[in-house]
């Protein structure tokens, strides 16, 4: 049964149920796995994954920021060496061409041994889910430029996933026009305008730890198994 979706949402769990009413079709499919963008879609993601009956993993994608204004993305990095670039963003910087591309650079490295470490902790040694010819839901607790989510969508694309599907709690309407250009299927709850920040839509948008993001896969893993 559809619920209606209010306009802030208690938490990240109650976004998760929310969005799995809108995508109970791919319940208990063979073909079909959630992949969550830790930290924030995690939590989101093991409520899709308790809802479906659908295998949980990560997919670590990592920001690059601005010099100064960390918030600001200028890129990001994905797991599988797929580099993104916000050529928008950039156009803000005033720094020097050599300067950014230096910059760029450094963080690049910096970000990858944050993946890195990311991948031991979450992972425990398990093995990345195969993806290739499978459906991919792909979830955050919402998205603001979406340097990160396009990130893990060109990654995707990279490793020719079957299907894609966006879910997405909340997002800008100029960043969903993008990210439906990537997607197979664009499931979205809110999309306001103007729009400030993703928190703003929560109740409860307390920072998720890395121990958190270890209970939500270490839950979905054993009910999986």
């Amino acid at each position: 049964m559809i619920q209606n979706v209010p306009m802030i949402f208690r938490n990240r769990e109650e976004a998760g149920r929310l969005l799995a009413n809108r995508l109970f079709v791919y319940k208990d499919d063979p073909k079909a796995l959630i992949l969550a963008l830790p930290r924030g879609g995690v939590p989101v993601g093991v409520e899709l994954s308790r809802y479906l009956h659908l295998p949980l993993d990560v997919f670590i994608t990592r920001k690059i920021g601005a010099p100064g204004y960390k918030e600001f993305a200028l890129g990001a990095v994905a797991e599988t060496g797929f580099v993104y670039i916000n050529e928008e963003g950039l156009r803000y910087e005033i720094a020097s061409e050599e300067f950014l591309n230096t910059y760029l650079d450094r963080e690049v490295e910096v970000q990858r041994k944050e993946i890195a470490r990311r991948q031991k902790l979450y992972r425990q040694g398990d093995p990345f889910l195969p993806l290739e010819d499978r459906t991919v839901l792909l979830v955050d607790d919402g998205v603001a430029t979406g340097s990160t989510y396009l990130a893990t969508l060109h990654a995707l694309r990279d490793i020719k996933v079957s299907k894609i599907v966006a879910a997405i709690p909340v997002a800008p309407p100029d960043t969903l026009v993008r990210i439906k250009l990537l997607v197979d299927e664009l499931v979205v709850l809110l999309q306001p305008s103007p729009f400030e920040a993703v928190g703003l839509y929560y109740e409860d948008f307390t920072q998720v730890e890395d121990e958190q993001v270890c209970q939500c896969l270490l839950e979905a893993k054993i009910r999986a198994s």
